[in-house]
């Protein structure tokens, strides 16, 4: 396993982040225990959460289920890079979500309780709250550091002048800031390009892309028997849009001698600003496959153009990809 500094830290995580969505609703705790396990067998220092992950079991039950994984030792708590998330409402009272100081206490407060931990190393604003003005964000994010509960803070699905905004806010208070966001990024959805990537790697912002594989669209859908993966009618539609890209993907990759999924994180790997992607595994079989072999691909310049040539980015950064 290869590890990047996240963003402008120093700290070290993973070239693959362990997105664990999954655990609960999907994939039953035992699973999910044998799951991380093999992740820190592996290397895998860096998982990521959020406080609402939970689905039929309710907000917060996936949190719990870490908290138990970490509850039967063996440094299991020590080795992880545990990064959560808050934003969501997580009851009908009105203070129960966004990003007030109030809340922030209070969310974090209750994930280390469901974690059975004394500490977040990220802790990350899962939406941006335009009602909280950034001194009133940056006033609960830095208590929480200063009480020793969270050691970094991160954003998810931020535009690239939220980045900005938040980072010269907390400059102004002599705070760190940011130094990680989590976006919709792959080969499918390649809007950050324009504005959102490039705020990062000027302001040392790790990118954590999240849906590396366009909701398993990347990761092989036409060459795979049809049974073995989940058939919903906006996946079948989405595949038939998209069927004559896909075709030359999945052809660009069986000549490479590789599979799609595998191709598709490396692609992201091979990003500039890019830290790590995050792989979100629902069986202990799906997580040994291809996701891992991607630490093993190097693109050369001639498929990067080829790949590009199937799935045309934004046409490069703002403002040059739509003016002179």
């Amino acid at each position: 396993m290869r590890y990047r500094r996240l963003g402008r830290t120093a700290l070290q995580v993973s070239e693959l982040c362990l997105g664990t969505m999954n655990f609960g609703p999907q994939t039953p705790e035992p699973e999910s225990f044998q799951i991380m396990d093999r992740a820190l067998e592996l290397g895998i220092n860096f998982f990521d959460t959020a406080n609402r992950y939970g689905g039929s079991l309710g907000p917060g039950a996936t949190e719990e289920i870490i908290g138990r994984w970490f509850a039967q030792g063996g440094g299991r708590r020590e080795k992880v890079v545990l990064a959560t998330k808050l934003f969501g409402a997580m009851t009908e009272w009105p203070n129960d979500g966004r990003l007030s100081a109030r809340h922030i206490r209070a969310a974090c407060d209750e994930s280390l309780r469901r974690l059975q931990t004394d500490h977040i190393d990220l802790y990350q604003m899962h939406h941006i709250d335009r009602t909280a003005p950034w001194d009133e964000v940056w006033q609960g994010m830095d208590t929480l550091i200063q009480q020793g509960k969270i050691s970094y803070v991160g954003s998810s699905n931020f535009a690239g002048w939220h980045i900005v905004q938040a980072n010269e806010r907390a400059a102004a208070r002599h705070s760190l800031g940011l130094v990680s966001e989590q976006s919709h990024y792959n080969l499918l959805t390649r809007t950050i390009e324009l504005e959102v990537l490039p705020a990062c790697r000027q302001y040392g912002v790790g990118m954590i892309p999240w849906s590396p594989l366009a909701g398993g669209l990347l990761g092989g859908v036409l060459g795979t028997d049809p049974s073995s993966r989940r058939q919903t009618p906006t996946a079948l539609a989405r595949i038939e849009e998209i069927r004559p890209q896909l075709e030359r993907w999945e052809a660009l990759c069986a000549d490479l001698g590789e599979q799609p999924a595998a191709v598709a994180l490396a692609w992201l790997l091979h990003q500039d600003g890019v830290t790590c992607p995050i792989i979100g595994p629902r069986t202990l079989e799906q997580f040994d496959g291809a996701s891992l072999r991607a630490l093993d691909v190097t693109l050369s310049a001639e498929t990067l153009v080829a790949i590009d040539a199937i799935f045309p980015g934004p046409g490069g950064t703002a403002p040059e990809a739509y003016a002179w």
